[in-house]
This record gives structure tokens, C-alpha cells and sequence, in this order.
């Protein structure tokens, strides 16, 4: 705790007068100091951090909306081998119903080699599936400006399939859902977190600060400074070290995703590039992206300037 006097005189306008003009040769907060450039190093890096966590939130909010409209649009029907039954006629006959459904806008039977194909990672290439009660499978696709009755069309399919079996992915785009969902609140915590340690930072060095212009801030407080002209010059020196912080670390992080952009365009001639921009998209933020790093960077200038002044506020009106 600072060592304020107890109670301070009033001062006439004249004093008052006096060290406001001579203040601006005396800065209570010196602008450059090794802590000042300690703690703006200290909010640029909290800064990459949150942008690099709010950023990958976003990027994999927007793939997790890219699955869900590429799944959801499709469905599969599976034509299941039964003694007695054509294979190829009922999947012909699938189609036909498909094709005369409203709500759909095409359907496509899989040939005999595609299934193979389908099916080599898990049971090897070159495998006869004649010997197998392999089901033949037909993609079917959704026509997004007619809404589709599926109640109708699966029964459309038993009254003349009876081994035929329709699949809207409605378990994959729950895993999906629930896989992105949990990974994105897992981001946002890290955020969280990091914002949380960043202003705990803040606090510590404008405590530090006080603590270092103790001398200054008393005789100030014994002549009759206002204790919001004491909190606005606290409050200045940490806003210029937030947005200083704020633009390092808030520019390394939207060009660290600009690389990675480039290199993603290379990485996708591999089956590895392939899968993690499926996953993750291109890394590729957009605007929208851009704009939320440019915010946050403002974001936590501000915070940085605000938490001063709150911390030097609650700490004058305990000594006043």
C-alpha cells in the first residue's frame, strides 16, 4: 500500500493551475522504461496467442459449417443383397424412384468398380466382391429449393424395395457437430485464459508503476489533484503500451496464417494437405478475419488502458 497522507489541503485554483502547466515537463508515468517495453513484449505475445486461438475457433466454425451443407445435402441409399432379387434391377428401380421423388434433384447408382474402390482401404485392393453380400449404394442428392417429405420417400422405398435402406447422415453430422462444437468451446476457453493472464499482467505493472512514482502520485494527492487526472495518465501509458502490444502481436498472427495460406495451396497436392484442409479449411481467414484480429488488437489496447484506470481508481479511493 502507498504511503499517502491521511488528508490532503484544498488547494486554490492558482495551485491547481501551476501544476497543470508543469506537468507536461514531468510525466507521472515515464513513457519509455525497461518495464514498459517488459510488459508491451508481454501483451504482444498474449495477443498472437488470442488471435491465433480465436482465429482457428473461427476457421474451424466455418469447415464445421462447410460439413454440415455438404453432408446434409446428400443422402445414400443402400440396396441390400437378398436371395432371389436382382441387385442391379432394384438399384435401378431406386433411381427411378428417386428421380420421380420432388425434393431431389438427382441420384446416381455406384458401379461395381467404385464399391471396390469404396471398400479397398479396409478389406484390400483386388478383392472379389461377388463372393461377398456386398449392398449396392446410390448417392443422392438434395434439390435446396423444394423442401423433400424423407417420411414419404423411405416409404416409397419399402412399399417397393423391401432391402432397400435410406441413410440422411444424420449420425455423422451429429459426431461432426459435437466434434467441432467441443473443439471450438475448448478454443474459446484458451482465449479466455490467455485474456485473463494478459490483464493480471496489466495489474501487476500498474501496481508496480504506483508503487514507483509513489513520491510524485502523494505530492500530486497533497496538493488536490483529482484522482481521475492521476488515473488518466495511468490510463494513457498503458493504452499506448496495449496498442503498441496489441498491433505486434495482433500483425504476427494475421501473417503467420497468411504463410500458412500459402503453404496449404501447396500442401493440397497431398494426400495429408488433402485431409487437413477437409478438416481445417484453407487457412485462408478472409476479411472477416482479418477484421476480428484488427478487433481484438483494439480490443485489448483498450482492456490494457481500462484495467489501469480501474486498478488506480479503487487504489486512491482506499488511501483517500
Amino acid at each position: 500500500m502507498l504511503g499517502f497522507p491521511a488528508r490532503r489541503p484544498e488547494a486554490d485554483d492558482d495551485s491547481q493551475q501551476s501544476w497543470r502547466e508543469n506537468w507536461a515537463e514531468t510525466p507521472l508515468v515515464p513513457a519509455a522504461s525497461v518495464a514498459g517495453a517488459a510488459l508491451s513484449v508481454v501483451i504482444a505475445i498474449m495477443t498472437f496467442l488470442a488471435a491465433l486461438t480465436a482465429s482457428f475457433a473461427l476457421l474451424l466454425t466455418q469447415a464445421s459449417h462447410d460439413w454440415r451443407g455438404q453432408v446434409g445435402a446428400e443422402m445414400t441409399i443402400q440396396v441390400m443383397p437378398r436371395p432371389g432379387r436382382d441387385l442391379d434391377a432394384d438399384s435401378r428401380k431406386a433411381v427411378e424412384i428417386v428421380a420421380s421423388f420432388p425434393g431431389l434433384r438427382d441420384a446416381r447408382a455406384l458401379s461395381k468398380g467404385q464399391s471396390e474402390e469404396l471398400l479397398a482401404p479396409w478389406l484390400g485392393a483386388g478383392l472379389d466382391l461377388g463372393q461377398l453380400p456386398v449392398p449396392r449404394l446410390i448417392e443422392v442428392r438434395r434439390d435446396g429449393s423444394k423442401p423433400l417429405d424423407e417420411i414419404g420417400l423411405r416409404s416409397a422405398l419399402a412399399a417397393a424395395l423391401p432391402n432397400a435402406n435410406l441413410d440422411n447422415h444424420g449420425a455423422w453430422m451429429q459426431r461432426l457437430t459435437t466434434m467441432a462444437d467441443v473443439v471450438v468451446a475448448s478454443a474459446l476457453g484458451v482465449f479466455a485464459l490467455v485474456l485473463t493472464a494478459m490483464g493480471l499482467a496489466v495489474g501487476f505493472a500498474t501496481r508496480g508503476a504506483m508503487a514507483g512514482a509513489r513520491e510524485i502520485i502523494q505530492s500530486l494527492h497533497y496538493v488536490g489533484a483529482a484522482d481521475s487526472f492521476i488515473a488518466n495518465e495511468f490510463q494513457r501509458h498503458f493504452l499506448r503500451l496495449g496498442l503498441r502490444g496489441g498491433a505486434i502481436g495482433g500483425g504476427a498472427a494475421a501473417l503467420l496464417f497468411f504463410a500458412l495460406g500459402a503453404l496449404s495451396r501447396q500442401w493440397t497436392t497431398s494426400a495429408g494437405g488433402e485431409q487437413a484442409e477437409a478438416m481445417f479449411g484453407a487457412f485462408a481467414l478472409g476479411w472477416d478475419g482479418l477484421a476480428a484480429i484488427v478487433a481484438l488488437s483494439l480490443g485489448v489496447a483498450g482492456l490494457t488502458g481500462l484495467a489501469s484506470r480501474v486498478i488506480v481508481h479503487r487504489s486512491l479511493r482506499a488511501l483517500n
